[in-house]
């Protein structure tokens, strides 16, 4: 997502633009942005949420565990407070 404003400032005009950008789970930019060239920019990242991954992960034990669990009361109840 991108949005621009332009603000006159003294002599000079001073653009504003909000870049939405994404991370892969290394941390990564997922897409680079295009930027003018020849000039400097100040960059002041906010994370927007704590995304939920697009694909979910199924959690599975692991085979030699698999289906050898019993339960033969309430679990929750023997939990300390």
């Amino acid at each position: 997502m991108v949005c621009s404003a332009k603000v006159e400032k003294g002599m000079g005009v001073m653009y504003a633009e909000r870049l939405i950008l994404e991370t892969d789970m290394a941390g990564n930019l997922k897409k680079v942005p295009m930027l003018p060239p020849n000039k400097q920019l100040e960059a002041i990242f906010l994370v927007i949420s704590e995304s939920t991954p697009s694909v979910a992960f199924r959690r599975i034990p692991h085979p030699d565990i698999a289906g050898k669990v019993v339960i033969n009361c309430d679990i929750m109840s023997s939990a300390p407070c």
